[in-house]
């Protein structure tokens, strides 16, 4: 047996497509071209509210030689189903935000496009318009969107109690005679996707053969589902193809389903192939980016740092339509409560509505709104009862045998001590606490480290995977090489290699015999959606099982009896006999695996109690910031990232994981601000939208934690949406330390510091004594 051949899971072979990529053979949707292929492309609104009143085409553009479609044209249902039927896929009488595409244009030659799509002419009744969570709860406020059992404006509300929480008057005395209550409001913005590739589709349509699209994205059955009502045909006439993807981040979760409707609708009217490629000001402009949000802190606590009650508001801006808001809304409510022991916690949390283009998934899906909030709280709290950040997490964190917010037990091991003092021994932070006290009184650059403590839940919530009902299958080709299939889409995050990777050890045979198949969903099944984290666990444990199947109907061809995972010996030569073999005699195999539900994970949607998860990954992550106190900028300058995983499947790509959203979350923290001009992203440009470059990227250190669990594949847990969570907290939790300045909202910009330090009295410092603080602390309007 070839020992290197039974551990390819935990190590790092080439990635299957990165020779494609790197020599330039691989073809994103802008790269390719279909024979008589025309163009498309989208007017848009320049309102954010308002009636349609009248719609022209005026002289000076040859609009015969053009396909327009509008509404009418549409000949299934006027909308995109993501969650609800509430957005329209063209806008007919009425617009909700700005940039709402409201008709079509097709023509042969791109370059007559913009001129066409400058020259329509939209007359309106323009209405008032809600920008922020604060104007769409007002009283009065205008109704842009209602439901009925919905409060007007509101999309969807959660309600989520711990303990006795639901008892008002136990809260009522808990908060009454508690030695400190501790009050903060937090804030995020929104943030832009910038994956590197925009939005694109090719849409061919066929009376015969029904609606076929092709282009970047991640859940294609998604678009499948969306086409099937615009275009009110049977699934198996929606087929829909996915390309190169030149990542996604979440951006590419929910909108394919429109652009994509919109590509197909113009090729049905043509009769031509039309491809639709956004620009970057289009993209930035019209599609989805991450919820802001709102949240507010109100936290009973003992005099020796023990957390007795909360109450947690947590809010989200949905934007124009609903689209998976909920379901953001969902993650954001389940992770607000931190990794901590609440005795007693209410969490009421609402996603509104407002005219603004609609937000939608972005990598950690509402978690790094709450977990924000909660990281930030708890050094408010620290100061309040006169602990240190760290003491006061290390008295109240979860641990093994304990109970999340949501009741949840964890059976799996959970170390969060153990986390934190590896996390603060790697990056020194006892040592440069101490030497940036001494410093920074005599230095312009004021330094300070910080630190936020975090989980994020594995796989889909709750009951979604048992909904999801996902599958899995794996072919033998003629040469008989496995060949898996699945929806699982690869946009950059090492999809095709971890489970190429899976599918090799379980079966023992070379990684770069194990073929995967383009995602084409006409040729795989529904594996459910790229998301949430659950691609390497839950994904990964089905080829898992998929691989074992294959094996079992091949063992009987087997020359010599070999255990599973030793089926290597001659480099895989035994397994190709075999299965040359079977196929002779059978003419094809195909093994498949689909979800099964653990029986000991039961949630109650109803109640917002149960396993919100199969199981959590854990981490700390430390920050050390330098902010210049003649420019007030602040910069991250060096960042540790510890992380427990269950299992590493790929050591770089998982390192490159965290170091990628590590960049993405100082991004968020200190650079991207979505500047918005009557619900309009004025600053659409990667010119005057800043984010953070290699320039402005510290040196990242990644580590690693290894407790496998037994849902994920080889013990692997979600990996790729932590890194979005933590830095934020932790960045300003070390801003703070660094300036004695609490600051509770992001993107904090220099102008933003300047502000708040030439404002605050005694030099910019905001020192808080329990003594003086007294029993109650606000940071309410601080």
């Amino acid at each position: 047996m070839n020992p290197a051949l039974s551990q390819i899971v935990g190590t790092s072979p080439i990635r299957k497509e990165g020779r494609a990529k790197v020599v330039g053979a691989a073809r994103y949707v802008d790269d390719i071209t279909m024979p008589g292929m025309w163009y498309g492309a989208t007017v848009r609104s320049t309102i954010a509210r308002g009636r349609i009143l009248s719609i022209s085409f005026p002289p000076g553009i040859p609009w015969d030689e053009f396909v327009i479609v509008t509404a009418a044209d549409i000949p299934g249902e006027n909308c995109i189903v993501h969650l609800a039927k509430d957005h329209l896929c063209l806008a007919d009488t009425f617009v909700n935000h700005p940039d709402e595409p409201i008709l079509l244009l097709a023509h042969f030659d791109k370059a007559v496009l913009p001129a066409a799509v400058a020259a329509v002419k939209v007359i309106y009744e323009e209405l008032p318009g809600v920008f922020t969570i604060d104007e769409s709860e007002a009283p009065g406020a205008p109704v842009i969107w209602s439901a009925e059992n919905h409060p007007p404006n509101t999309f969807k509300t959660y309600l989520m109690n711990a303990g006795d929480a639901g008892d008002p008057a136990v809260m009522e005395e808990i908060f009454r005679t508690a030695d400190f209550v501790v009050e903060g409001e937090y804030r995020t913005g929104a943030q832009e996707q910038l994956y590197i590739e925009n939005n694109g589709v090719i849409g061919e349509y066929s009376e015969t053969d029904g609606v076929t699209v092709t282009g970047s994205m991640q859940c294609p059955f998604y678009v499948v589902h969306a086409l099937e009502l615009v275009f009110n045909l049977p699934a198996e006439k929606c087929r829909v193809i996915q390309t190169e993807t030149g990542g996604a981040f979440g951006g590419k979760e929910d909108f394919p389903s429109v652009i994509g409707s919109h590509a197909a609708l113009l090729a049905m009217k043509c009769g031509h192939p039309v491809k639709i490629c956004y620009d970057r000001g289009e993209d930035m402009a019209g599609t989805t980016k991450r919820h802001p949000s709102r949240t507010r802190h109100r936290t009973a606590v003992s005099k020796d740092g023990k957390l007795l009650a909360g109450e947690i508001d947590f809010a989200l801006d949905g934007g124009a339509y609903m689209t998976l808001s909920p379901v953001v809304l969902s993650r954001g409510t389940i992770h607000a409560s931190g990794p901590y022991h609440w005795p007693h916690l209410t969490v009421r949390a609402k996603a509104m509505a407002t005219n603004l283009p609609p937000h939608g998934a972005f990598r950690g899906f509402g978690a790094p709104q709450s977990l924000f909030a909660i990281e930030r709280h708890m050094d408010q709290i620290a100061k309040v009862v006169g602990l240190t950040p760290e003491e006061i997490r290390r008295r109240n964190f979860l641990e093994t045998g304990g109970h999340t917010a949501t009741g949840q037990h964890l059976a799996d091991k959970v170390d969060m001590q153990g986390l934190l003092t590896r996390a603060l021994a790697e990056s020194s932070y006892h040592e440069k606490r101490e030497r940036f006290d001494r410093e920074n009184p005599t230095s312009t650059i004021k330094r300070g480290i910080g630190f936020a403590a975090f989980m994020h839940g594995a796989g889909f919530t709750g009951s979604g995977e048992r909904r999801l009902n996902s599958l899995v299958e794996i072919e033998l080709t003629p040469e008989g090489q496995p060949r898996i299939l699945v929806s699982s889409t690869e946009f950059g995050q090492g999809t095709n290699t971890i489970l190429c990777q899976v599918c090799a050890q379980t079966l023992g045979i070379p990684y770069e015999d194990v073929l995967i198949a383009q995602p084409d969903t006409h040729h795989v099944p529904n594996s459910g959606p790229t998301v949430a984290s659950r691609t390497a666990m839950i994904v990964g444990k089905l080829v898992e099982r998929a691989s074992q199947s294959l094996f079992a109907s091949l063992n009987p061809y087997l020359i010599t009896s070999q255990p599973l995972s030793s089926f290597a010996a001659g480099g895989g030569s035994a397994f190709r006999q075999a299965a040359i073999a079977y196929l002779a005699e059978h003419g094809s195999l195909k093994a498949s695996a689909r979800y099964e539900s653990p029986g000991d994970i039961f949630w109650d949607d109803d109640k917002y109690r149960g396993e919100a998860y199969p199981t959590y990954a854990w981490a700390v992550y430390v920050a050390e910031v330098a902010v210049d106190m003649t420019t007030y900028f602040p910069s991250v300058t060096q960042f540790h990232a510890l992380q427990e995983v269950g299992k590493v499947l790929h050591p770089i790509l998982a390192a490159g994981q965290i170091e990628g959203g590590v960049a993405q979350g100082i991004g968020y923290a200190i650079y991207e601000k979505c500047v918005w001009q009557k619900g309009h992203m004025a600053n659409n440009q990667m010119t005057n939208y800043i984010m953070a470059t290699s320039a402005d990227i510290p040196p990242i250190y990644v580590h690693f934690e290894e407790t496998p669990t037994i849902h994920g594949a080889f013990g692997a847990k979600g990996i790729g949406e932590l890194p979005m969570d933590g830095p934020a907290p932790a960045i300003l939790n070390a801003i703070e330390h660094a300036t004695g300045v609490s600051f509770t909202e992001i993107p904090l910009l220099p102008e933003d510091i300047f502000e708040r330090m030439t404002r605050t009295p005694a030099g910019g410092t905001e020192e808080l004594e329990p003594a003086i603080a007294g029993p109650y602390f606000s940071e309410v309007g601080a």
